[in-house]
């Protein structure tokens, strides 16, 4: 049990340490005296934080139990298939393209189970590319009472004047169980 527990805590630990790395990385480019080069292929550095809040679902396996002992809930506690997921947005742009692709990293830490009476964190640190048309795709490390994982995800994001409207579908297989997760919410631009 203690075994797991530290394992989960590593995990977390190290996706805050390279994000931390990518966060301070990308800041550090910023930064910079850069020459601004007016050509499409070319890209231009310009950050930009896009936050909000998730809202959405996950599908569990049928037999999905906790892991570990936390929160007031035992090893072993059956989890219903379908979680709720409530939680928020953290987004860098740390490149974009002067015809509008750009390169991602973001944070997304999730409470999952309220809808059950159950408090059941997670946390995703994704790294993904963002088309000019609005479709992205990320990938990253997931960690949660039901399990660690590899998080795939991809979307697409609709886009209203300084309002961002992501919709993203997320798949994090697992040898025990897979987790399919759908999440929408809303970013406003900010510098």
């Amino acid at each position: 049990m203690f075994n797991l527990k530290l394992i989960a805590v590593k995990t977390i630990v190290n996706s805050i340490v390279i994000l931390a790395f990518l966060m301070f990385g990308s800041c550090s480019l910023n930064a910079q005296n850069q020459a601004i080069i007016d050509h499409p292929d070319i890209p231009s550095i310009k950050p930009l934080r896009l936050d909000g809040p998730r809202v959405g679902f996950t599908l569990l396996n049928q037999e999905t139990f906790l892991k570990e002992d936390a929160f007031g809930l035992k090893a072993g506690t059956k989890v219903n298939p379908i979680v709720s997921q409530f939680g928020w947005q953290f987004e860098w742009k740390y490149f974009e393209t002067h015809a509008g692709a750009a390169g991602l990293i973001e944070f997304i830490p999730l409470i999952g189970g309220l809808d059950q009476g159950m408090f059941i964190p997670s946390a995703n640190v994704l790294i993904g590319f963002r088309t000019p048309e609005g479709w992205e795709v990320g990938l990253g490390p997931n960690a949660s009472l039901v399990g660690t994982g590899f998080v795939i995800a991809g979307g697409y994001t609709f886009q209203s004047g300084s309002m961002s409207f992501p919709l993203n579908l997320a798949v994090i297989p697992g040898r025990d169980n897979t987790r399919i997760s759908l999440l929408i919410g809303w970013n406003k631009r900010s510098h």
